[in-house]
Order: structure tokens, then C-alpha cells, then sequence
């Protein structure tokens, strides 16, 4: 159950990335200026860390978007479906080692 409600919560958190994701990119569109000021906002170490949050929520929510098409369109998929939740969580974590080391990187060191 908590791998459903985890699915739906990255869900819903992306979408709202990619609905402020739009509205900031227009920017660029309506006044070049602002959209500068509204990046130059971004260089910052909460923001990095959200940044992190972002990329361990998509990779999780298409990891276990993968499994959930299994376990509904492959036979064998109910049975296995505990051990594809381990499987992708282990793969989640080793993902997240390198993308954690470089997004605290550059959000910290990196400038």
C-alpha cells in the first residue's frame, strides 16, 4: 500500500513541477528580463535540494510505473510483484548514489 500512495504523491508533485516548470519558461516569451530574475531565484542551496527531491521522485514514480504495468499486464506479475518492489528500490538507491553526489555538487560546490 505505501509503494501506491508513494506512486501517487510523486505524481502529483511533478505535475506541479512541470505546471511551474511552464509558467516560468513563458517568461521568456512576455519579458526576458523577469525570466533571468525569476532564474537567478533558482541558484540556491534549497533550491539544489529540492532539485534532489525532484530527480528521487521522477526516477521512483517511472520505476515504479514500470512495475505497476507488470504486475497489471504480466500473468505472473501479482506473483512477483513484492520482489519487483525490492528490485526497483534497489535499483532507486544505486541511481540516486551518482545523482545525489553531482546534484549536491553543483548545488554546493559546483558554482
Amino acid at each position: 500500500m505505501w509503494s501506491w500512495v508513494l506512486h501517487r504523491i510523486t505524481g502529483v508533485a511533478t505535475f506541479f513541477f512541470l505546471f511551474v516548470h511552464v509558467l516560468d519558461t513563458a517568461l521568456v516569451r512576455v519579458n526576458p528580463e523577469t525570466y533571468d530574475a525569476v532564474i537567478d531565484t533558482y541558484k540556491n542551496p534549497i533550491v539544489g535540494l529540492m532539485e534532489l527531491g525532484l530527480v528521487a521522485m521522477v526516477l521512483y514514480h517511472a520505476l515504479n510505473g514500470l512495475r505497476v504495468m507488470l504486475v497489471d499486464f504480466w500473468s505472473k506479475g501479482p506473483k512477483y510483484q513484492r520482489v519487483m518492489l525490492w528490485t526497483i528500490l534497489a535499483i532507486w538507491f544505486v541511481v540516486m548514489i551518482p545523482a545525489t553526489v553531482r546534484i549536491l555538487f553543483n548545488t554546493f560546490a559546483g558554482h
